[in-house]
């Protein structure tokens, strides 16, 4: 004879409710873990070394039309005060490729590091120091977009100067510096002969560069530090004082051209260690 099994209502309610609390639970759990949890995360996700000061790693992002090589005399002076220096050799061909090829950079870090971008990578070192090794951003010459600007619009701003050799887009969508303007636009604190050698190498940079979205400002959340080159003929000084000002970045003027970090290294480097003292 089968047993009759009475239903309970108590029970079934007390089983009912301990089932839910134990799912709510887990899911809290989830979503909302420990400290020890969230730390051990933030931790393995971000291994990043306790900042001391000066920070010792410097990575550099060169513009349009040239490569890092420009960078060798700032790289000496980096290097004999004891920093490790890296200079990324971005391919100027989107906003996002020349994003990846920093963020690989900085990926070999081995700690905090000050994030340093000249003319056209500054709009890549705004998306690029979100880091969460970059500690510091620096600016040289450089567009310091907001979110949702594009360089071709901070670009056109102001007036460009008579010099400016920057060329529509050729038959494939990339961007040249003319010949004819070269030295005075871009390089007139250099001699004629090194001018010539810098036109004959230049890396032209694909327009699509100058129409990106930028999604991120790292400036927003990082210190940032700006010079401006106050003989510019590439990009309107004036441009520059006035997004660096936007910004709140601490302002170096320094007198010379486009190339500043060519013509006045020391002065260049100097800044970049004061942002290494995040000072």
């Amino acid at each position: 004879m089968k047993k009759e099994i009475k239903y309970n209502p108590l029970k079934s309610r007390l089983s009912y409710f301990l089932i839910l609390t134990g799912i709510l639970f887990m899911n809290f759990m989830v979503t909302h873990p420990s400290k020890d949890v969230t730390e051990k995360n933030f931790q393995k996700n971000n291994p990043i070394a306790p900042i001391t000061k000066p920070v010792k790693n410097i990575v550099i992002v060169h513009g349009a039309f040239a490569d890092g090589s420009g960078f060798k005399e700032v790289y000496g002076i980096l290097t004999k005060k004891g920093f490790n220096v890296t200079i990324v050799q971005n391919p100027l061909t989107s906003l996002k490729d020349d994003v990846d090829a920093t963020l690989r950079v900085l990926d070999k870090q081995d700690g905090a590091t000050v994030l340093v971008g000249h003319s056209w990578a500054g709009t890549v070192i705004t998306e690029a120091g979100m880091h969460p090794k970059v500690v510091a951003l620096v600016y040289i010459a450089a567009f310091q977009p907001d979110t949702g600007e594009t360089t071709g619009q901070l670009a056109s701003s102001l007036p460009a100067a008579p010099e400016n050799g920057i060329l529509p887009p050729d038959e494939k969508g990339f961007v040249y510096f003319d010949k004819l303007k070269f030295h005075a636009g871009f390089a007139a604190d250099l001699s004629q002969e090194d001018a010539d050698f810098m036109y004959a190498s230049q890396v032209p940079i694909a327009v699509k560069c100058f129409t990106d979205v930028v999604k991120e400002a790292a400036w927003k959340s990082k210190p940032s530090y700006g010079i401006v080159a106050t003989e510019d003929k590439a990009i309107n000084p004036d441009i520059e004082r006035n997004l660096y000002k936007r910004a709140g970045a601490k302002i170096t003027e320094i007198k010379g051209n486009h190339v500043i970090f060519i013509s006045q290294p020391a002065a260049v480097a100097n800044v970049i260690m004061n942002a290494a003292e995040l000072k």
